[in-house]
């Protein structure tokens, strides 16, 4: 986001802090087997990008020390990549350095860092659409807001429609208040989980400690993301016991986004659903 820029900086420093027309970012992965911190300047989506690497090591906590060993060009109009032209291995001193983390803000998200060139770097943390939709939920500030964002981003990258994926699925979050009745709730979809298999949908709440809600229904295509749902077959459960409930809830299910892990959908009264996917449906 900003960066001084000192006049001892080093060559390959100044390849990075000295650009101003293009995006700059810097990748830091220290927990693998292979630790290494890449600067990247990216030139635009169908031109790409330069990438140089370097071997990374942490010391005392918070300083990095790294040394560059590798660099090339990645143009998307060719099938290979250019070496960058700088021998790494006769710069000695030059490829290396260390950068010091002076400030991470409680999010994690901004981070403060200086240079042994003297250099200061002022480094926003780019967040996955998905932990941005994750992260609000948990807040439970701009939820709308982040499923609108994170629909446009999937759209523009999609092939298909998106397809009901057999599971078990946790509900986390929904754009309605739950009501009085927790009987209500249930049949609407509004608690507990769903578990989709052979063309069935299955509601499960667990009410008190060996107690559970249980109603089954069916659902059927309609619309290239829309699906007609019948729940039918309701009862309480305790251990081997059901006690059967009269209840019927049709609901008309659109399918906004759906991947193995996350499922957005919209139900019952428009109102909006979140999913996590929390098993293979095996149950």
């Amino acid at each position: 986001m900003f960066t001084t820029r000192p006049g001892t900086a080093s060559p390959i420093q100044r390849t990075f802090v000295g650009v101003d027309f293009f995006s700059v970012f810097q990748e830091v992965y220290l927990r693998t087997n292979d630790p290494r911190v890449s600067n990247i300047v990216k030139f635009s989506d169908w031109i790409g990008e330069l990438k140089v690497e370097a071997a990374a090591s942490i010391k005392d906590g918070k300083r990095i020390l790294f040394q560059f060993d590798t660099a090339a060009f990645s143009f998307k109009f060719l099938p290979f990549k250019v070496p960058y032209p700088v021998p790494f291995r006769l710069l000695g001193d030059e490829a290396k350095g260390w950068l010091d983390t002076t400030y991470l803000s409680h999010s994690g998200n901004l981070r403060i860092s200086r240079g042994n060139k003297g250099t200061t770097f002022v480094l926003q943390k780019r967040t996955d659409p998905r932990q941005k939709l994750l992260a609000a939920i948990s807040t439970g500030t701009g939820v709308e807001e982040a499923i609108d964002e994170f629909i446009s981003l999937s759209k523009s990258g999609a092939k298909d429609e998106p397809v009901l994926l057999e599971g078990e699925w946790q509900m986390i979050w929904s754009s309605q208040i739950e009501t009085d009745s927790w009987l209500e709730n249930a049949g609407n979809g509004l608690m507990g989980s769903q578990i989709v298999k052979n063309e069935q949908m299955k509601f499960l709440v667990n009410i008190l400690p060996g107690i559970r809600f249980s109603m089954i229904g069916k659902f059927v295509k309609s619309g290239t993301k829309t699906y007609d749902v019948t729940m039918d077959d309701a009862a309480l459960i305790g251990g081997p016991f059901g006690y059967p409930l009269e209840m019927e809830t049709k609901i008309n299910m659109e399918l906004l986004y759906n991947d193995d892990k996350i499922r957005i959908s919209k139900g019952y009264n428009n109102i909006l659903f979140v999913h996590l996917r929390a098993s293979d449906g095996s149950k």
